[in-house]
């Protein structure tokens, strides 16, 4: 039978997010300038909206439009 109890505690996807723009820019910065190196930024950028925009919908403020 399948219990909760049994579960990790998964990290959270703002925290995966975040994590991963990380990741992506410390492979930047060994990398020479060049198209690769600006892909791999802008996806950074990207995870960091995406955390920021989660952020924003989980929050309690948030309402429903009426």
């Amino acid at each position: 039978m399948f219990h909760r109890s049994n579960l990790k505690k998964l990290p959270t996807l703002e925290f995966r997010l975040i994590q991963e723009a990380v990741n992506l820019r410390k492979q930047a910065e060994g990398m020479p300038l060049g198209i690769r190196r600006d892909e791999l930024l802008r996806k950074a950028g990207q995870m960091h909206v995406a955390a920021h925009i989660n952020e924003w919908l989980t929050s309690p403020g948030l309402r429903a439009p009426t």
